[in-house]
């Protein structure tokens, strides 16, 4: 990606975060990211395909923080977690619940896309595309902690598991959860549900 490409997406995702999808003017995403107009139209062609780009520029950044983040981060040890595979599961996860300019940005920025999606159906295919490959990354994550577990079972509660991340995430961005409880209803969420598949699997 060329570096003027990368200016423009990461303008996109801070002015998304901080006006909406509504307030994303053009003019004030060439002055956020330092571009003419005449060249944000020329990589991107029109609105749609801008807030298309985001939207993928704003999953790449999150898989980068969540899946390469130095050090253990919030209850995940990036150390042993690649042998580990509950606690990378829980380090994909809880590495979304971080006090970082990025991490709030790229929330935020999510959650107001998926609102615009409400009336938006060309946003919304790709919002579900996004949020699919999520799910399927996080019920991989599932099955390999227990394989026995029947599939639809580990699909449910990966599905589970993402909507609580967005509902929780969604609280503490706007204050109404302190961080760590937020990442300790996660970790509890995810005990719960291997818990359940692990109970599923003896049933077989």
């Amino acid at each position: 990606m060329s570096d003027r490409r990368r200016a423009i997406l990461e303008g996109a995702a801070r002015v998304i975060a901080r006006r909406g999808v509504r307030g994303l003017r053009v003019g004030e995403l060439a002055a956020e990211a330092g571009v003419s107009t005449a060249l944000i139209y020329y990589h991107f062609k029109d609105r749609t395909g801008i807030l298309r780009h985001a939207l993928a520029f704003i999953g790449d950044r999150a898989d980068r923080y969540t899946g390469t983040a130095p050090g253990a981060g919030p209850g995940a040890d990036t150390g042993t977690a690649d042998a580990d595979p509950r606690r990378l599961l829980e380090r994909t996860l809880l590495l979304e619940f971080q006090d970082l300019p990025e991490v709030r940005e790229n929330s935020t920025a999510w959650g107001e896309l998926r609102a615009h999606a409400v009336f938006d159906p060309e946003l919304r295919e790709d919002l579900t595309a996004a949020g699919a490959a999520w799910v399927e990354e996080v019920a991989g994550l599932l099955g390999t902690l227990r394989p026995a577990a029947p599939a639809a079972a580990v699909t449910a509660a990966a599905e589970r598991l993402t909507a609580l991340l967005e509902g929780l995430s969604g609280r503490w961005l706007s204050g109404l959860a302190p961080l760590e409880h937020a990442r300790e209803l996660m970790r509890g969420a995810i005990g719960v549900e291997i818990g359940r598949l692990a109970s599923l699997a003896s049933q077989n």
